[in-house]
């Protein structure tokens, strides 16, 4: 008697029916048998608890990979924190280098200092157009403050863009970019009344030198060669503004003090002071002190520059409102107009800088991107950006789901469970975002509208092309109906459209299929004989098989391994079966119910035609027994797995199954009888 052991089962040519017939052929009875048995069993626990042991050991492995994993990852962002600082150290260095070598236009060219200011403002302005290349704008009644090269940074990550040479008058900013010929070809221009500037804290490694121009189409940022450069942009920017408010009218004369009263130096008066003087001095004083607009007020505009370069958008929000309100309330204050206007134009940059976030917002996944949208998104909507804000989220949820797809794609997911999914999540977040907001409503709905025609398309080209197998078509289109119908819990229904989207695909591929499987029947030849399974075994397999089906094939079992039916008629019923589940829940589309029902009865009318031929002397009482059987049995079964599924009553099919009732059968073949006569 061969021994068990581990060895004999790890050797590479181990054939375990060959080592079961030499173990039978050893053992002398059962009770070897039975030894040998209990051993091999023994042999499998040991394996199965030395296996426990391995995966034990290699799980404890992993985890200390991981840990290492872990350290690893940790030096290799201390790692990459330390390139980023070199790097932008070197950056730093090349900019103030690109940044040396810029020179001024007017300090180029020497202004003669003998003449009047006004004459040189003339010269420098026409240098200033002969350094430009296409500005075709005014600057003859233009007062020149001051010009520098600078470097524009993005404002995202502080990385250079482009190097821009700046020219700053009084009424007007000109930009103009810096060409690898050192040529200055002019870019835009801005109203010095609608920009602001903000000085920006310097921060390490990362920006240094820089100021935040807020401009009418947002803000732009721009680092300067130096400290005291930097210093002397602010301090040029604030006497442009200075300008511009010298040059406004005023509104109505201030009334005057008496002239027989004297103020040598500015100082703070008290009410007891005031009282002491004349009647009209004392009114006047009061007028005066009354109009005075508060502190925090006049710090405002400030303060919300810096909180816009800070990125704190909800405080600079809060403060906006609070400026509004109390304009609102005391509009006649010293000064209200100018700080309106200035209001007026760091709320549009407030506004443009959170579009900005928001059309940034955009990551790989769905989720992502709506988490990252939901701060700008709710401060546009309390500034009365809804329409702009919802425009510009519906895009972005867009990119991301149209991304999203490709990748499911790829991997071979289900995209349309995902799909309705993500267009559930967008919808949700919508609404929850403009409840208070039922105009912006219809924006969603044309969204979801022109989202689903897009995936339409795209699953017609890669999942229902032509010759597609029926059962795949189905399988598809049940992927997607569930899904959209799960749409309804959030009161978003668009069923209807789906399926006008499918209807004519869906409906080419039911005529397609129509004509390949009627085209099929009675290709092969049938001996119409009664069909042998060979085995028991084929024939159990066979009748647990079609009772899953929903036929029963027990009643026409004769002998061992035969059934009292042709091979075609018994393949037919599987195929007939499989082809009516397939069209049932195409059916559930009303549009498609009179198409699926019409395949499914040209199939069976085909098969039912079907005859032996005449070269065939075959049994005629054998073959109406098969059509009988079609008939009687497959039919309704097909038309209750058809209502089943498709939860509509197959009239086609009930109509078909009238006419066949009343069809007279076919006369059986008559036979020699054979007789003889006792005596």
């Amino acid at each position: 008697m061969p021994e068990a052991s581990t060895a004999t089962f790890e050797k590479d040519n181990f054939n375990a029916e060959k080592y079961v017939k030499n173990l039978v052929q050893d053992c002398v009875g059962g009770p070897e048998l039975q030894q040998t048995k209990q051993k091999i069993q023994a042999l499998s626990e040991t394996v199965s608890s030395t296996l426990k042991k391995h995966v034990y050991e290699n799980y404890m492995q992993f985890i200390e990979t991981a840990k290492e994993i872990s350290h690893l990852e940790s030096e290799m962002y201390q790692l990459s924190h330390i390139l980023i600082e070199q790097r932008n150290l070197l950056t730093t260095l090349r900019d103030e280098s690109l940044l040396d070598d810029q020179k001024n236009i007017i300090e180029e060219q020497s202004l003669d200092p003998n003449v009047n200011e006004e004459q040189q403002n003339r010269k420098a302005i026409q240098l200033i157009k002969e350094s430009l290349v296409g500005y075709k704008g005014n600057l003859d009644d233009k007062v020149f403050i001051h010009e520098g090269g600078l470097l524009e940074l993005d404002s995202n990550d502080y990385r250079p863009i482009c190097r821009i040479h700046l020219f700053l008058f009084n009424e007007v900013l000109v930009l103009a970019k810096v060409r690898n010929e050192k040529k200055l070809e002019f870019q835009t221009e801005y109203e010095t009344k609608k920009i602001a500037v903000i000085n920006i804290k310097d921060l390490d490694g990362v920006n240094k030198n820089a100021i935040n121009v807020i401009t009418s189409d947002g803000a732009r940022m721009f680092q300067c060669v130096n400290s005291a450069a930097k210093q002397e942009w602010i301090d040029k920017f604030d006497l442009a503004c200075k300008f511009h408010q010298l040059k406004k009218p005023k509104k109505a004369p201030a009334p005057q003090p008496p002239t027989t009263l004297k103020f040598d130096a500015p100082q703070k008066s008290t009410d007891s002071e005031l009282l002491a003087l004349s009647p009209t001095a004392s009114e006047m004083g009061r007028v005066i002190v009354d109009n005075l607009p508060p502190d925090w007020l006049v710090t405002a505009p400030e303060e919300i520059q810096a909180e816009i370069a800070q990125r704190h958008f909800e405080d600079c929000l809060a403060l906006l409102q609070r400026c509004e309100a109390h304009l609102a309330q005391d509009s006649s204050c010293h000064g209200a107009g100018d700080i309106g206007e200035k209001l007026t134009t760091l709320k549009g940059s407030l506004a443009s800088v959170l579009m900005h976030e928001l059309s940034n917002s955009q990551s790989r996944s769905l989720q992502a991107a709506l988490r990252s949208s939901r701060r700008p998104l709710k401060l546009l909507v309390e500034m009365g950006k809804s329409r702009e804000a919802c425009g510009i989220l519906l895009r972005v949820c867009t990119s991301a789901i149209r991304t999203s797809q490709r990748q499911a794609r790829r991997n071979n997911l289900a995209v349309s469970e995902l799909f309705f999914c993500d267009v559930a999540l967008v919808a949700s977040e919508f609404l929850r975002a403009f409840s208070a907001k039922a105009s912006c409503t219809s924006a969603l709905i044309v969204w979801c509208n022109m989202e689903l025609q897009y995936f339409a398309a795209q699953l017609i080209k890669h999942y229902l092309t032509k010759d597609t197998q029926l059962e795949m078509v189905a399988k598809v289109v049940e992927g997607v109906r569930e899904p959209c119908l799960k749409l309804r819990e959030i009161g978003l229904d668009l069923s209807y459209h789906m399926e006008g989207s499918l209807r004519s695909t869906l409906s080419q591929l039911l005529d397609e299929a129509r004509y390949r499987l009627v085209d099929s029947i009675g290709r092969t030849e049938d001996p119409w004989q009664p069909y042998n399974l060979q085995t028991k075994t084929g024939l159990r397999t066979v009748l647990k098989e079609f009772d899953l089906l929903g036929i029963d094939f027990r009643a026409y079992v004769t002998g061992d391994t035969w059934i009292n039916l042709t091979q075609a008629t018994v393949n037919f019923c599987r195929h007939l079966l499989q082809t009516t589940e397939s069209c049932a829940y195409l059916a559930k589309y009303d549009s498609l119910q009179r198409d699926a029902e019409l395949l499914i009865r040209e199939l069976f009318l085909s098969q039912h035609s079907v005859k032996p031929p005449n070269s065939l002397n075959a049994d005629m009482n054998f073959v109406a027994k098969n059509k009988t059987y079609m008939a009687e049995v497959l039919l309704p079964v097909a038309m209750g797995r058809f209502e089943r599924i498709s939860g509509k009553k197959p009239d086609l099919l009930v109509e078909l199954h009238a006419q066949l009732r009343v069809t007279v059968p076919p006369k059986p073949k008559p036979r020699s009888v054979y007789q003889t006569d006792v005596l």
